[in-house]
């Protein structure tokens, strides 16, 4: 819980899963209030499970939304960001501009709305749903110290927040915006070995899941490099080193610093 709220209205275009869990952040951590939020989606039953859910305003009108915010949050694929700023761009005049949509850069936003208070592009990722993610913001040098706190804890409500130059927002995308379904993989193919060797199926999940999170935090609170972590770990002619031989001949570290790399390249095409 925090004491701190934030300055204005926020309207959330586009009520997708990462708006939702943004605005479950808010109102969990007291940093918003439902009567200070609004969210828009075309679809009604969309829009239905957010006023159901947290007890906000809904709308499928962006520029009505939009005109009425001091924070608009640009919630939509990439693919829709063209069609849905020439409906609004106008609307966003002397607003706080916070888009999530990947490979989509500040100037490209910039150059089709009217003039903002500043434009902040942020990466979350899907853990924001459970209020352990981790996002990137970037943003001109010059943005009022307010809007940098203000975008700051729109994410730190679900999760950890860096600034990064906006020349590397398509290194973040690659590995923490599409990391999770990454360690999903790991995950699965961890709990399949259990599987073959015997253990029940759920027990596996189990057991893979939270060793998963249980070594994620150890990296995280200990402050100690991974490989020092694992060294800890993996004793001498035990079966750790022997499991970490196989993942080695395997190639597991080449195959995840190229999916990193694809990811990146696949944000930089989006974004041209």
């Amino acid at each position: 819980m925090t004491d701190r709220i934030l300055p204005g209205s926020i309207a959330f275009l586009g009520g997708g899963q990462m708006a939702e869990a943004l605005i479950g952040g808010l109102l969990a951590a007291h940093v918003a209030e439902s009567a200070s939020i609004v969210a828009t989606d075309p679809l009604a039953a969309r829009r239905d499970v957010l006023k159901a859910r947290f007890g906000i305003h809904v709308d499928d009108h962006n520029t009505a939304a939009a005109r009425a915010a001091d924070i608009v949050v640009l919630a939509v694929k990439p693919q829709a960001m063209p069609s849905l700023l020439a409906d609004v761009g106008p609307a966003l005049d002397g607003k706080l501009v916070v888009s999530i949509a990947a490979g989509v850069t500040t100037a490209w936003i910039r150059e089709r709305i009217a003039a903002s208070r500043g434009i902040v592009r942020a990466m979350p990722n899907t853990p924001a749903l459970v209020r352990a993610g981790a996002t990137a913001l970037s943003y001109q040098a010059d943005l009022p110290a307010d809007d940098v706190a203000a975008a700051r804890m729109l994410f730190e409500a679900v999760g950890s927040v860096v600034s990064v130059e906006e020349r590397l927002m398509d290194a973040v995308t690659g590995l923490s915006g599409s990391g999770p379904a990454y360690v999903f993989v790991a995950i699965e193919a961890l709990a399949d070995g259990g599987v073959k060797m015997g253990l029940p199926r759920a027990t596996a999940e189990l057991l893979a899941a939270q060793t998963v999170l249980g070594a994620a935090r150890m990296v995280l609170e200990s402050g100690e490099h991974p490989a020092r972590l694992k060294d800890q770990v993996a004793s001498p002619g035990g079966t750790t080193i022997a499991g970490l031989h196989q993942l080695e001949a395997g190639g597991m570290r080449s195959c995840l610093m190229a999916a990193v790399e694809a990811a990146t390249k696949r944000s930089q095409e989006l974004g041209r």
